[in-house]
């Protein structure tokens, strides 16, 4: 029976621990490559449409006028099968807007290194919490590349692996983020604290489930109104337990600094050519409640996300319905009571400008950043939302293209107002083609339009011209 059932494995080359790593590995050459590009965009109304500017790592300028002149190199990882790796990767942006007056900066400025299966990474990336589509998707309640990246160190596992012992049915990961909030908007030389962890059940079966807890934090700096908060290391500890410190009495109270949280369950079912997830994400900002459980049940993300490669025309579809109207429910505290609700998504008392960098907000659009605030104000206007989703993507003939509906209802912040105060329809077509007898060069067109009270009536254009190839091999 040992012997059968050991050529029965044998046969099917299960392995102990399979992480696909090798002695040796004759894979391709590393290559640097580079790209460039220029855009212009045009629009009416005040601001550029939503789905123009948002989600594009604050690449766009809410404008009505602007345009971009990017240049970078880059080096990928493609040696996944080897013992190690590495990648970086260094992008510079020009650009021009009007009425304000032009700017300089970096986009991405990383090296990546992968020992093993241990991640270190440094500099300015992304920060994305994915959903399975993140080109179709809404975009995450953490993290979802909305806000221009912050400089940062991560080190960890970015990506699942097997557990050892478990034939890769089961498999893990997580890492822990140490990052600086450069921006300055109202806070002065704070930080970001960012842990995750999750895993995934099924490996190779044709249905697999996964879960995903990402916890963040805004902490430390000086503060315009309470001085220095608390910068040294027995603050970093107390955010990383989010347990109470500091110098404040709310702080002492509560957990130093401004917290917020999310988590995923998600199932995927996956065969020949095609992938199906079911997924739903949810956001906290008070005391942590295993998902499914605690007062902000009601809030969060659910998405359906299609995936399949045999028919080129429609090559993804995504479905997304998020709600943040509950907030834990409508009181914090009353006659005396502590109900722990009206909890303000994306807004602190002692971080005034929020869970926002450079104007933007770092989750999902949906709540809206204070570039929009035409008052001037730096804090979050508008929290409570309802939106409807709808994301495609395909290729017709060598026409690459994406395409975008969503639909808003906002409610402000007042959690004892259930008054609708503005809605927006907000409408993207996206279209990219690579044309080789124009010297290689790769064309886009992307048209959006808003339709709504909440920015107006208003249509925009944006074109781009970009070009990239291998600067050498090694």
């Amino acid at each position: 029976m040992l012997l059968s059932t050991s050529l029965f494995a044998r046969d099917l080359s299960w392995s102990w621990w399979p992480t696909g790593l090798r002695d040796s590995v004759t894979a391709g050459d590393d290559t640097l490559r580079y790209r460039m590009g220029i855009s212009a965009l045009a629009s009416s109304g005040q601001f550029a449409p939503f789905w123009l500017v948002s989600n594009t790592n604050g690449d766009v300028s809410v404008s009505p006028f602007s345009g971009n002149l990017t240049a970078g190199i880059y080096k990928e990882a493609v040696h996944d099968e080897r013992w190690w790796d590495y990648d970086f990767g260094v992008q510079l942006t020009g650009r021009a807007e009007y009425p304000k007056t032009g700017t300089g900066y970096f986009n991405l400025l990383y090296a990546h290194v992968r020992l093993f299966i241990f991640d270190i990474t440094a500099g300015i990336k992304p920060m994305i919490y994915e959903t399975p589509d993140t080109a179709l998707s809404m975009g995450s309640m953490v993290f979802s590349g909305n806000a221009h990246p912050l400089p940062r160190i991560t080190v960890g596992i970015d990506r699942y692996v097997p557990f050892p012992g478990c034939y890769g049915y089961f498999e893990i990961k997580g890492g822990l983020t140490h990052a600086w909030m450069t921006d300055n908007v109202y806070m002065k030389n704070s930080y970001l604290h960012h842990k995750f962890a999750g895993v995934r059940f099924g490996g190779r079966l044709p249905v697999n489930f996964s879960y995903e807890f990402h916890h963040a934090a805004e902490w430390g700096g000086i503060s315009p109104m309470y001085g220095d908060i608390g910068s040294d290391f027995r603050s970093f500890t107390n955010v990383l337990l989010a347990r109470g410190g500091g110098v404040m009495r709310n702080d002492q109270q509560n957990a130093q600094g401004n917290h917020v949280g999310s988590q995923q369950l998600m199932l995927t079912g996956k065969g020949k050519g095609w992938e199906v997830s079911a997924y739903w994400q949810n956001f906290f900002e008070d005391n942590f409640a295993f998902i499914g459980d605690g007062q902000n049940i009601h809030d969060g993300l659910w998405g359906v996300s299609m995936k399949q490669s045999r028919w080129p025309f429609i090559e993804g579809v995504t479905y997304e319905f998020m709600n943040t109207t509950e907030q834990s429910g409508w009181w914090h505290d009353r006659d005396g009571l502590c109900y722990a609700g009206n909890d303000s998504y994306y807004q602190n008392s002692v971080f005034f400008n929020g869970w926002n960098y450079y104007y933007r907000s770092m989750g999902t659009p949906f709540i809206t950043s204070p570039i929009y605030n035409t008052d001037g104000t730096v804090h979050t206007l508008n929290s409570r939302v309802r939106v409807h989703h709808l994301g495609v993507r395909g290729d017709i003939y060598g026409f690459k293209y994406r395409l975008k509906a969503s639909y808003a209802r906002n409610y402000g912040n007042d959690n004892t107002r259930r008054t609708l105060l503005s809605h927006n329809t907000a409408l993207l077509l996206e279209v990219c083609k690579h044309v080789p007898q124009a010297w290689g060069l790769d064309f886009g067109l992307r048209l959006a339009a808003d339709l709504g009270n909440q920015f107006g009536n208003t249509f925009g254009a944006q074109i781009t011209i970009s070009k990239k190839g291998i600067i050498c091999k090694w």
